[in-house]
């Protein structure tokens, strides 16, 4: 089984990414050949500066392997490294209908929040299809907001293989239901889009201001509690142990515990689980040239899988 998934380079993982995307890499990397791959040319899609950008690559790289990867067992990557990837996603534009980007909850999403409507935007989908189908990947681990995207593969690769022969192994998702949607500090899923993420790394007192600013109800502190309807309960079920949810579950209904006691439990529980991450990653930070070659090295192995493929789709379109 061949595992893959990706994740933009735009800005300090928070959460979401670490129970959405990063922690499910790290438990799947055991489960078959896993590759996991740095979304540069995605991050295009909102023009950051190119300084910024290749600052955030570095970083994300240093990020996920103090959160775990194992580089045995994972070929990590810069997508860029592989330009086949933009040859697949223009093979798998000229058999993608409008209406289904048209279709896509994504695109409306971020026009909605004021993003400006550019082509890469409004062909994201495509593109990710060309990342998911350019490894022959059988398993992509998503979050409920890529779900969609991840059917839209699924069509372009099934219309393809109608059309040319069967080229594309047709890849299933991996959605665990608990943790699919992470809420942020507005209760809103978790995205840097939406400025609500709270950070794994940085400084303690900062990461703590942000989780006390986490958005509650008006509820005095002797008043009942729902934990069920609370983002700072949701979060803090991602950390604890069964035990400790029932005990704060009892905490919220019985009253006389304050929010701003579920948000100190949260963050010390948050603090301490990423502890061994964060000395791995002062570690990695004081060697980049360590992490450059990694990505390199990988980026070529990537390259060498993607050309095997693309061998077949050119000679299937008649190139």
């Amino acid at each position: 089984m061949r595992i893959l998934t990706g994740i933009q380079p735009s800005g300090l993982p928070h959460l979401g990414n670490y129970f959405g995307a990063m922690r499910q890499v790290c438990e799947l990397q055991e489960k078959g050949e896993s590759f996991l791959f740095i979304a540069d040319y995605h991050a295009l899609t909102t023009s950051p500066a190119p300084e910024k950008l290749r600052e955030n690559i570095l970083n994300l790289a240093i990020d996920f392997i103090a959160c775990g990867i194992d580089l045995d067992k994972t070929v990590f990557f810069r997508q860029s490294s592989v330009p086949e990837v933009c040859e697949l996603a223009w093979m798998l534009a000229n058999v993608s209908p409008v209406g289904l980007m048209e279709r896509a909850h994504s695109y409306k999403d971020k026009i909605a929040k004021g993003f400006a409507p550019n082509c890469g935007l409004f062909t994201y989908p495509i593109l990710m299809a060309a990342d998911i189908l350019l490894y022959g990947s059988n398993l992509v681990p998503v979050g409920k907001d890529q779900k969609q995207h991840l059917e839209i593969t699924r069509d372009l690769a099934i219309k393809f293989n109608n059309q040319y022969g069967e080229i594309f192994t047709i890849p299933e998702g991996f959605i665990p239901e608990t943790v699919a949607v992470v809420p942020g500090i507005d209760g809103q899923k978790m995205s840097k889009s939406y400025g609500n993420t709270i950070p794994i790394f940085g400084k303690e007192k900062e990461i703590k201001k942000t989780v006390m600013n986490i958005v509650t109800d008006c509820k005095g502190l002797e008043d009942p509690k729902d934990p069920d309807t609370c983002n700072v309960f949701a979060l803090y079920k991602l950390f604890a142990s069964e035990e400790e949810i029932a005990e704060m579950r009892q905490n919220y209904l019985g009253g006389n515990y304050g929010y701003g006691h579920a948000k100190k439990a949260l963050f010390e529980k948050m603090w301490s689980f990423f502890e061994p991450m964060r000395k791995r990653r002062a570690e990695l930070e004081a060697d980049p040239g360590y992490v450059e070659e990694i990505l390199r090295k990988n980026g070529e192995i990537a390259r060498e899988e993607a050309l095997k493929l693309m061998k077949k789709v050119r000679a299937a379109v008649g190139l």
